[in-house]
């Protein structure tokens, strides 16, 4: 028995162990190994797919960025319609629904919380958008994460600095990610948050 425990306990810290792999790069001038790296994990890859798969990396890191993005706005966005921070005016006039109407939760007790709320035409609308900005705007199929909009609208040419930038951007991604799935989290069991209030 003893021996399945320790068995156990080594290779579930051999998971944690950094991998040595080749270098993979893209057009950002930047490796994108070492990029999201943070010690003392070194690269954090427990199901060996950078020796496996390789060729599955761009394509990964890609929607990693993607969603981290995507994470970030989505945290922000809870925080600052929870704490009663809306538009004002109607988000459909002929049904008289006001922005402040909708639901500030995630899920709100309901499948889509105030998703819910929001007239057809208006999901609609939000569907074409984010249509529009996967597939001409921000296409999935460009893995490097650079999409001529520059930083805050200023290219950053040294190398040096974009890796931190990007790095940044990353890890304060993978923190979003698990920020929203956070708060959906506590907005089911209920209580009170310190930034978000009354779930």
């Amino acid at each position: 028995m003893k021996l399945a425990v320790a068995s156990l306990l080594i290779g579930s810290a051999a998971a944690f162990a950094p991998t040595q792999v080749g270098r993979t790069s893209t057009n950002l001038a930047v490796n994108e190994l070492d990029l999201g790296v943070t010690e003392p994990l070194g690269v954090y890859d427990p199901l060996g797919w950078l020796e496996t798969e390789p060729e599955s990396f761009e394509r990964r890191r890609a929607v990693e960025r993607k969603h981290g993005r995507i994470c970030m706005i989505a945290l922000i966005g809870q925080v600052v319609h929870a704490n009663g921070i809306v538009f004002d005016g109607y988000i459909s006039k002929s049904m008289g629904l006001k922005f402040s109407d909708i639901d500030p939760s995630c899920v709100g007790g309901k499948v889509l919380g105030g998703l819910t709320a929001i007239p057809t035409a208006g999901l609609v609308q939000i569907l074409l958008l984010m249509g529009l900005i996967e597939l001409a705007w921000l296409p999935a199929s460009d893995y490097s994460g650079d999409y001529g909009v520059g930083w805050f609208g200023e290219d950053i040419e040294d190398p040096e600095i974009k890796a931190r930038k990007l790095n940044a951007e990353l890890n304060n991604g993978r923190a979003a990610q698990l920020g929203i799935l956070g708060l959906m989290v506590h907005e089911q069991l209920g209580g009170e948050l310190p930034i978000v209030g009354q779930m």
